[in-house]
């Protein structure tokens, strides 16, 4: 079974972050995408010390599309040079893992019964 794979970035607001999310649910890149807002930032950016509002995003998808989804994500993102830094998953829940892999398109996706 293929693993699941967390990628972390960076947006400059919430809304940017859930349009581009969205756009990688639909695309079924990723499972899911959550935003945490109001994020300080301190960063060396071009020789200078930079400070700044962000919102960090952690995006759920799976290991065989993480070249895809950087791709995409870096077409897509209004930074430059965005952060892009994926976190591999040394374990997950079964039902976790059926779940991302289903909604990234390996698997079926599960029984929801109604």
């Amino acid at each position: 079974m293929e693993r699941p794979l967390l990628v972390y970035t960076t947006f400059p607001d919430a809304a940017s972050a859930l349009n581009i999310g969205e756009a990688l649910v639909r695309e079924r890149l990723i499972a899911c995408i959550n935003v945490l807002p109001g994020m300080c930032s301190v960063y060396s950016w071009k020789g200078a010390v930079e400070r700044g509002v962000e919102v960090a995003a952690i995006l759920k998808s799976r290991e065989g599309l993480a070249d895809a989804l950087s791709a995409a994500l870096k077409a897509r993102h209004p930074y430059d040079t965005p952060i892009i830094l994926h976190l591999p998953v040394a374990g997950a829940d079964a039902d976790t893992a059926a779940w991302i892999l289903a909604e990234t398109g390996l698997e079926a996706p599960p029984h929801r019964p109604a």
